[in-house]
């Protein structure tokens, strides 16, 4: 019986090596020549910043650096319920939509099929935001979207406002969206009710009968709303001309990026690891793969096309709105972090909820995205505390539990081990190198590193581009 076991077993070795049944002796022979090495195929490979906790980590900063040096910028998945504050030169941006790295004037911004986009949100961001303190025009020559993105429309904006007071009336609590029409705009995809921009710039009338038909659907559903559907296609045709031009085709153009000269490309991610549809705290959590697989499903690449991934995580912990949050501090350590940080949402304005950095959310996050470093920001908010703590094990009944349970109600009754650490008491804003750090501050961010076993790339101690330290 053992010697069956081990046939087999040598048996399919020899499938998953490329040989036959057999076993790997009897591989098939290779059609032409093999490739000089082992790098892996020829091409550019995409940089991937992502968030590792619930978001609001700073993704925007950490891009807008990046972006610096980058050719090519996207953005991947999600809507308009992205957050990015950027600072430059004193000026202040805030981007839900466009990618961060927009304000790089040589570098060419794309939004890719995975996201979907409220078209006159977008053109009222582009006006706010491209022309601050950048005397850029409202678009870039090159900024490019693709032919498969869905619109969100504005009954999907009211539809979400809808959800939430019923969920509210319902069961006493809301998921907390920022009801700008995500959530349904994304249902209506999985539903294969929706329509794409492709449609859009193609017939009008086969459009507009789609379009009204889809509406009607939602007007049987919800019998309080009101959707004023013609005025709405009107407005829907003046943007569709406006938007025209820079639409192509998102896999033809991502490929030649992928496979044309060498080109610098940087995705950013919008949300984090902990709002991911099917890997967040489910059912607190966004509409879209905001690990990394959405880089691939976002963009309509391969995976061995990604190559650096970069996760993105606050000193600390924060979270907007409603949902399981085991390090919260609802004290005045929490106070405390919510004044010095000034954490309010960027998308909604809400009060972000704070407690202390959880290293066992980080590791559950790096091991869905493989992070190959780290960015940590806002060190600098930690700069008054004496004694700081870092979540370091989650106990369920006295036991020690290895994973990051997915269900709310067995998260909600974990109880987090703390490490403390000493606090440095001073202040870290002007510094511009590790060294420039106190050994306590030094300690601090070599005690997540060793926990996670990745290191730290770079330092965020205040809001301008000149605050990052660059570690490696």
């Amino acid at each position: 019986m053992a010697g069956a076991e081990s046939a087999a077993a040598a048996a399919a070795a020899g499938l998953l090596n490329g040989g036959d049944e057999g076993g790997p002796e009897e591989k098939r022979p290779r059609l032409g020549a093999a490739p000089a090495s082992s790098a892996g195929p020829p091409g550019n490979r995409v940089t991937v910043v992502l968030g590792a906790q619930w978001g609001d980590e700073g993704k925007g900063k950490v891009v807008d650096l990046l972006s610096l040096d980058a050719d090519l910028v996207c953005r991947c998945q999600g809507g308009n319920n992205a957050g990015h504050t950027v600072v430059v030169d004193s000026v202040e941006y805030n981007f839900h939509l466009l990618p961060s790295g927009v304000i790089n004037h040589s570098a060419t911004s794309f939004i890719g099929n995975g996201v979907v986009i409220h078209l006159p949100g977008l053109f009222e961001e582009a006006e706010k935001n491209l022309k601050k303190g950048s005397g850029r025009d409202c678009w870039g020559s090159t900024d490019v979207f693709p032919l498969f993105f869905q619109p969100v429309f504005n009954f999907h904006q009211a539809v979400d406002g809808i959800q939430e007071q019923q969920r509210q009336q319902q069961a006493g609590q809301n998921l907390g969206t920022t009801k700008k029409g995500i959530g349904p705009a994304y249902s209506s995809k999985a539903s294969r009710t929706g329509l794409r921009i492709c449609d859009l710039l193609a017939d009008f009338n086969e459009f507009s009968k789609k379009f009204r038909v889809l509406a009607q659907q939602y007007k049987t559903t919800y019998p309080a709303l009101t959707i004023d559907t013609e005025a709405e296609l009107q407005q829907l045709k003046i943007y569709a001309e406006k938007i025209r031009p820079l639409v192509k085709d998102g896999v033809y153009f991502m490929y030649k990026a992928l496979h044309g000269p060498p080109k610098k490309i940087l995705v950013e991610g919008a949300n984090a690891a902990l709002l991911d549809i099917d890997f967040g705290t489910y059912p607190f959590v966004t509409s879209s793969n905001c690990t990394v697989g959405g880089v691939c499903t976002g963009l309509g690449i391969p995976p061995h096309c990604i190559g650096k991934v970069y996760g993105v995580l606050k000193a600390y912990t924060t979270r907007v709105g409603v949902g399981t949050f085991p390090t919260e501090q609802n004290d005045e350590i929490g106070e405390q972090l919510q004044s010095r940080g000034r954490e309010f949402g960027v998308t909604t304005g809400r009060k972000r909820r704070c407690g202390w950095l959880d290293l066992v959310l980080v590791k559950y996050a790096h091991m869905i995205n493989g992070f190959s470093a780290l960015a940590v920001t806002k060190l600098d908010i930690l700069d008054t505390f004496e004694e700081i703590k870092v979540g370091v094990e989650y106990r369920l009944d006295e036991k020690r539990i290895p994973y990051f349970p997915a269900n709310q109600e067995v998260l909600n009754k974990v109880v987090v081990q703390y490490k403390v650490l000493p606090g440095w008491r001073c202040s870290t804003e002007e510094a511009r190198s590790f060294a420039d750090l106190p050994p306590e501050a030094q300690g601090y961010i070599r005690f997540i590193e060793d926990y996670l076993g990745v290191p730290v790339k770079w330092i965020g101690v205040g809001k301008s581009r000149k605050s990052i330290i660059k570690v490696f």
